[in-house]
């Protein structure tokens, strides 16, 4: 798992499959070593996917840290008129994404590393399990990037432990100017509404 942010996972390729199961959709997942929460759906991912809003039906939708795609290809099924953007760093994570979603019959996912999404993109919503491994000023710089380009009306549902500092990321996205509320509560982590006011 220490491995999942780097462009390209120092470990050798062990291909996989996990299973998402929710209420509207059931996803067979490639999964592999490398990327994050390669042997099971992770919990808060799955939370933020049982809990968090439905997406509009339309506009540019956003899977901040994609990972192999549970969060994005669930997106792009649910709102089939969207253009999801599935956004990592780490390739072998973005090909797994781009796999799972043509299985999936999700063409409306499109994986790109960070610098292929352009400038003039703005987000109705944004979805994200952050990658807060990654450190605390990374990732701040991360968030205020990507938060600044949602659209007037949009907002950023994210999913994050309360062990791994999700209050205190809380007050600090308020403190930058980002109205956040908690909005879910459960099994330890939070899900927290940006944006709005």
């Amino acid at each position: 798992m220490s491995h999942y942010f780097d462009v390209d996972p120092p470990v050798s390729s062990h291909p996989g499959t996990v299973r998402l199961v929710l209420p509207d959709v059931v996803l067979d997942l490639g999964t592999d070593r490398g990327v994050f929460a390669r042997e099971r759906v992770d919990p808060g991912t799955k939370l933020l996917l049982l809990e968090g809003p439905a997406p509009p039906p339309e506009g540019d939708l956003l899977d901040l840290g994609c990972g192999y795609g549970p969060i994005a290809v669930t997106l792009a099924r649910r709102a089939p008129r969207a253009r999801v953007w599935a956004v990592d760093v780490n390739r072998r994570a973005l090909a797994l994404t781009a796999a799972n979603a043509e299985t999936a019959g999700a063409a409306n996912v499109c994986a790109a590393a960070p610098e292929a999404v352009p400038e003039g993109v703005e987000f109705a919503g944004i979805w994200s399990n952050p990658p807060v491994r990654i450190g605390k000023a990374a990732l701040q710089s991360l968030l205020v990037r990507w938060l600044a380009r949602l659209a007037p009306d949009g907002r950023a549902w994210l999913v994050v432990h309360k062990h791994l500092g999700a209050d205190s990321l809380a007050r600090w996205l308020e403190g930058e100017g980002f109205p956040t509320v908690r909005l879910r509560s459960r099994m330890g982590y939070r899900i927290l509404q940006v944006g709005g006011s």
